[in-house]
């Protein structure tokens, strides 16, 4: 680790500013960038040397490597953090002034996954593998379902998640509805008794640690598509055909005509009728509410338009 990442990441130790979820994703974001910019021929700096340019360049970086707007944002919104840290909050340009458009939400391919019971036996940690087990079942965050404590969230027929445990602090109930929810919410029981699912001799970052790497060596790279996944489950349950990332019918002005070309091209699916758009907009409101989001819009990215 050279001097510029080491003197970020020493910051970032000493301000233990947000949650830990927060904190951990601070440190990796703040070495990853400072990293770079030592690849893009920035060297022999300190965190008291960081200029504008160096701010542009990482975003010019981002920007060719094609991630998304939301990703890009949350990694300018550490670099703020780091700015007003040194006392250059003024340093990091506005979105605005950088190009970074508003994000929009669209969907035209299916982001979720499954895990095989092959992948779940490669994971041998316990813990790991019964967290994952509850993330699939109930459409959880990797946070929630890491710290999350069976014997308070079990409430028979729904668990209720605590804002301690939430992403944002809002706290929600999910209900049981089948005997897969049941089955992982019993053995996180009898893992954890009256604790939650971190070990007792490692804290929530050492545990996030250790997901990471568990669920990476078993040929799982992103668990987040388990949401997905869970969202388009419930999404049929709910009104009786499949979301539209999954291949269902589409709302045609929910896409730019761009989007509406590309799903034809992947296999052309019919409009939702007027009757159905009603039992949609209920159906989102109640998936939003389940995965802990509090506007119905974000459901595009899990189901598509």
């Amino acid at each position: 680790m050279d001097k510029l990442a080491y003197q970020a990441l020493q910051l970032a130790i000493r301000n233990r500013d947000g949650s830990y979820a927060t904190q951990y994703s601070r440190k990796k974001i703040l070495c990853m960038a400072m990293s770079q910019l030592k690849q893009l021929g920035y060297r022999n700096m300190t965190v008291r040397s960081l200029r504008t340019k160096h701010i542009q360049a990482l975003f010019a970086r981002w920007r060719e490597e094609n991630l998304s707007v939301g990703t890009i944002k949350n990694r300018l919104s550490h670099l703020r953090w780091l700015a007003r840290k040194i006392g250059k909050a003024n340093i990091v340009p506005t979105n605005s002034d950088l190009g970074l458009e508003k994000r929009r939400f669209s969907c035209l391919e299916s982001k979720a996954m499954r895990v095989s019971i092959s992948q779940l036996e490669a994971i041998k940690d316990v813990y790991v593998r019964t967290s994952l087990q509850l993330q699939a079942a109930f459409g959880l965050r990797r946070e929630e379902a890491i710290k999350l404590v069976p014997v308070d969230a079990d409430c028979g027929d729904h668990i209720t998640l605590t804002g301690s445990w939430a992403k944002g602090g809002r706290p929600r109930s999910i209900t049981i509805r089948n005997e897969e929810q049941r089955i992982a919410l019993n053995l996180a029981h009898k893992l954890a008794g009256q604790e939650s699912l971190i070990p007792a001799h490692l804290n929530y970052c050492q545990q996030l640690g250790r997901f990471e790497r568990c669920t990476a060596k078993a040929g799982i790279s992103k668990t987040h598509g388990l949401r997905h996944l869970y969202a388009q489950t419930r999404y049929e349950e709910l009104t009786g055909w499949k979301s539209p990332a999954a291949g269902g019918p589409i709302n045609p002005k929910g896409y730019t005509k761009e989007e509406r070309v590309k799903l034809l091209v992947h296999g052309g699916r019919t409009a939702l009728l007027p009757e159905q758009r009603e039992l949609d907009k209920k159906a989102r409101l109640t998936i939003s509410a389940e995965l802990g989001h509090a506007r119905e819009a974000i459901t595009i990215q899990y189901l598509g338009r």
